[in-house]
């Protein structure tokens, strides 16, 4: 059998975001797989644009997240939702067909705020619902004042969210193996 196909996708476009910093942690738990980041540096969606042809970089995207095994979304809280860049993404990605019917998903978050992005992770669960994905539940990765949570090498310091991240990234692997058998 071949080696997992593991995606990323990061609701943060800043190369030094704290949830790309979570993203890379979680790439790391989860173990052995082929990794690629998906881009969310999209037009906005418009129904004209969409008239003249999908553009090349959605086509790319949703590519990706149909070939992965699993997908982990790492998703930072903005005024208590996710971000646009990650709604628009969703949008685009949900004409002509869902690449997420079936996929396993892991969500996590890394938010200024005390509940790490609670609000946010809610949210982009009602979001996801349409596209019918195998959301993992739990445990949650919320990661609250990230500022004091990542070491100067960019890695997870607090043991507890490493834990928990670790638990979670294990059972997406778990998941994205079983829906490969």
């Amino acid at each position: 059998m071949s080696e997992l196909k593991l995606v990323g996708i990061c609701g943060s476009l800043r190369n030094e975001s704290w949830n790309r910093k979570l993203l890379h942690e979680a790439r790391a738990a989860f173990g052995p797989a082929d990794y690629a980041e998906g881009d969310l540096r999209l037009p906005l969606f418009d129904a004209d644009l969409e008239a003249q042809g999908t553009p090349p970089a959605v086509t790319t995207l949703k590519d990706l997240i149909r070939s992965a095994d699993a997908v982990i979304i790492a998703c930072p809280e903005y005024n208590k939702a996710p971000p646009g860049v990650l709604k628009n993404a969703l949008d685009w990605l949900s004409r002509g067909g869902s690449p997420w019917t079936d996929k396993p998903v892991a969500i996590v978050s890394a938010a200024g705020g005390r509940a790490g992005g609670e609000r946010t992770q809610f949210a982009l669960r009602l979001m996801m619902v349409p596209f019918r994905p195998r959301l993992l539940q739990g445990p949650e990765v919320l990661v609250a004042r990230p500022a004091g949570e990542f070491d100067d090498q960019g890695r997870l310091a607090n043991e507890r969210y490493a834990r928990q991240l670790g638990e979670l990234m294990q059972a997406l692997r778990r998941e994205a193996l079983h829906a490969r058998a």
